[in-house]
């Protein structure tokens, strides 16, 4: 089970940033190494994995987009308004091409277009991910972290970290950000949830009343 964790993620100077690419590009099997920049920042690969449970708008004169639609980036077409639903497809995997100043809001931006969805940006969060002694630590990256950044910190194993997307459900649900038809349905979905939770505690106290009157039959008089 996911549990929260934080970390540090210290500081570091050019040279130290200079030997972390070295180290990190040593590690890989892959062709996505880290570059360092004459400016002083660094570009280099994050893969994040979608761990989306509802589905997704996109413009409804587009068909459901594949993973080979992704990679190929939005059409001209996509700025239609009206809308249809599809759910992505399971544990899809993304890789961003992305500088070490680029913000984990800017990284859900470029997913959420790879895919050609137009849900607002809010609806979702980047998390980090990590598993240690057997257990997975989770955690949500504030808009402003750099996600290649924790990247070159944590090295190269997806064990020590990876990059999730999920729907931003911190509990401080930001309500502006869906639209009316969704809104009326969360009232649906939660009134058929609150009508469950109520017949099943009847249901509960019921057996348990029968329960209590079968046992007061069953005891002898006196």
């Amino acid at each position: 089970q996911d549990e929260p964790v934080q970390w540090e993620t210290p500081d570091l100077s050019q040279a130290e940033i200079e030997q972390k690419i070295k180290e990190y590009n040593g590690q890989i099997n892959s062709n996505l190494f880290m570059s360092l920049n004459k400016d002083g920042s660094y570009t280099g690969f994050i893969k994040v994995q979608l761990k989306l449970v509802r589905p997704v708008s996109v413009p409804a004169s587009k068909k459901p987009p594949t993973l080979q639609d992704a990679r190929r980036g939005p059409g001209r077409s996509t700025a239609v308004r009206r809308r249809t639903s599809f759910y992505l497809p399971k544990d899809a995997v993304k890789h961003l091409h992305v500088l070490s100043r680029t913000r984990a809001r800017e990284v859900i931006e470029a997913l959420l277009r790879k895919f050609l969805v137009v849900d607002d940006p809010r609806k979702f969060a980047l998390f980090e991910r990590a598993e240690r002694h057997g257990q997975v630590y989770l955690r949500k990256l504030s808009d402003e972290e750099q996600p290649l950044r924790l990247r070159l910190l944590a090295g190269p194993s997806e064990k020590a970290l990876s990059f999730v997307l999920k729907e931003n459900d911190s509990g401080e649900v930001n309500w502006d950000a869906f639209s009316m038809p969704e809104l009326r349905n969360f009232l649906r979905i939660l009134q058929r949830e609150e009508e469950e939770h109520l017949r099943q505690i009847l249901q509960k106290y019921s057996c348990c009343r029968q329960k209590i009157q079968e046992a007061l039959h069953a005891c002898p008089l006196g």
